[in-house]
């Protein structure tokens, strides 16, 4: 990449981005603390700026920022100056609403918008191992190509402007609502003498309860839309009820575990029972109006 690419934001990540930038393109970094802009423009191929509107003379500017409104609030000053066609990249983590606010924002100074959300830590940025998550027109994905490659080597293309961060939004949610499982799990493990190690090492099973779920009900049921057989509806909400006793009779409060049980009944009630238990993501086609399923 011969013109520089702009950053703006230098926290963690940020620090971690310029990094990863400054070993194929000269980087010009902003941060509204003047420490990190000064700490940056230390290394190889980074130099810092004075005012965000400063950015605006690459070509391409990449976000880490720690807010949607500090996001909208950075691309409102650096857009106006940038020229038409130039591409500014969100690698904050913020909803679809937010990519289609920075749209808005950029569009009547010509500026293009991509989300590339970043899928890992730190640790993984700064090793060069982190996975893209892409949202946006194929031609900005091409533009921004060699910023992308620079930052990370697997790059998912997810599908139009706002659907990389709405994946990786939703990866986070089903990470932090399994953690919740999982430690109401460690918790009546720890209650009825079963081995939290050996729980894990259960789990861990592709058989197991942890990731078969997606490997065989989500993938192999739920998409194709097929509920035939399998293991009903109801035996489900039979094995649900007896966790929740368990639980009662070790006095473990259950949060996620209590809550999920409460659609199992819906399903039974709702004439579900003798279908495979991965039918209940057709309760969500009905609230929604939106089919999850593949099968036309």
């Amino acid at each position: 990449m011969r013109s520089p690419v702009g950053l703006c934001g230098l926290g963690n990540m940020g620090s971690a981005v310029a990094r990863r930038l400054s070993g194929t393109c000269q980087v010009l970094a902003y941060d509204l603390d003047p420490a990190r802009t000064g700490a940056a423009g230390e290394l190889d191929g980074v130099t810092g700026v004075a005012e965000v509107a400063d950015l605006a003379q690459a070509e391409t500017v990449v976000l880490s920022l720690p807010t949607p409104a500090v996001s909208a609030q950075a691309a409102a000053a650096i857009a106006p100056g940038m020229r038409p066609g130039s591409l500014i990249v969100e690698t904050s983590t913020v909803n679809p609403a937010d990519m289609h606010r920075l749209r808005e924002l950029c569009a009547p100074h010509g500026v293009r918008v991509l989300d590339a959300a970043i899928l890992s830590g730190v640790a993984q940025m700064a090793a060069g191992t982190s996975t893209l998550l892409i949202g946006g027109d194929e031609a900005d994905v091409a533009r921004a190509r060699p910023v992308l490659d620079a930052l990370a080597p697997r790059q998912l293309v997810l599908g139009e402007l706002g659907a990389g961060m709405a994946a990786k939004v939703i990866n986070n949610a089903v990470a932090h609502a399994v953690m919740v499982v999982l430690a109401e799990a460690g918790a009546m493990a720890a209650a009825t003498g079963v081995s939290e190690r050996r729980l894990a090492e259960l789990l861990a099973d592709p058989e197991a309860g942890l990731t078969r779920p997606l490997t065989h009900r989500f993938l192999e049921r739920v998409l194709p839309g097929d509920y035939e057989g399998g293991m009903p509806t109801s035996a489900a909400r039979k094995d649900s009820t007896l966790a929740l006793a368990l639980a009662q009779d070790a006095g473990i409060p259950l949060f996620a575990i209590q809550a999920c049980h409460s659609v199992y009944e819906i399903a039974v009630g709702g004439g579900l029972g003798r279908q495979d238990y991965a039918s209940i993501a057709t309760l969500w086609e009905q609230w929604t109006g939106r089919p999850i399923s593949e099968k036309e």
